[in-house]
């Protein structure tokens, strides 16, 4: 059997535990030959039942924010990743992060690490973006006020009061630049105050960025 072959369709997302079962469905014991697999580098899991191919295959993995998404979810891709994602800070993100609405939990891959921290209902489900990255690759990553507003609810101990401290944290500890804060849109980050975490926080950054 030419396993590369017959993977190569479905290499477009991370490849399920159930595809690799029928693309093996002429093995006896199919679990035994992912193990095979998996020992000879043509496959690689991300996690329990959940595959990418293996360098030994010359097959390209999926991008990496399409991998965040399936990893753990319901997910979307948020802070630097998503602000790197979107050109507002410069740094290259070396670790995908995310937000989810399940437990917080960070997973080291072959082909990276990945972190997620938990958000809840309502606030979770606000600035979405659906993105295209490849062609048939999708994922859903934060908006460039959503990344901010969840860099600030998730940041321990993170309480914004005042303009000044808001401006320090934008500008010097994110280090996204001014012409970037003054094209954010300052209505829909006020549409979620309400029903999101760290209210003072949020309406604080709401009042910063007004006076930018």
């Amino acid at each position: 059997m030419n396993f590369r072959k017959k993977i190569k369709a479905y290499t477009n997302t991370p490849i399920s535990h159930q595809v690799v079962m029928d693309v093996l469905a002429n093995y006896n014991r199919p679990n035994d030959k992912i193990s095979e697999l998996l020992k000879s580098g043509e496959l690689q899991a991300l996690r329990r039942g959940l595959y990418v191919p293996g360098p030994e295959i010359d097959l390209p993995v999926p991008e990496l924010f399409l991998l965040a998404n399936h990893l753990r979810g319901p997910s979307y891709v948020s802070l630097e990743s998503a602000l790197a994602h979107h050109g507002f800070i410069p740094e290259r993100v070396y670790e995908i992060s995310s937000a989810t609405l399940k437990t917080s939990k960070t997973y080291t891959t072959p082909v990276g690490r990945f972190s997620y921290q938990y958000l809840p209902a309502p606030y979770y489900s606000f600035g979405l973006q659906r993105t295209t990255l490849a062609p048939q690759q999708v994922a859903l990553i934060a908006s460039p006020e959503k990344a901010i507003c969840d860099k600030i609810v998730l940041t321990n101990g993170l309480i914004l009061r005042s303009v000044r401290q808001a401006s320090a944290f934008l500008r010097e500890d994110l280090r996204i630049e001014a012409t970037d804060l003054r094209n954010l849109d300052i209505h829909v980050i006020q549409s979620w105050i309400t029903d999101a975490p760290k209210k003072s926080s949020l309406a604080m950054l709401v009042k910063t960025l007004e006076q930018l």
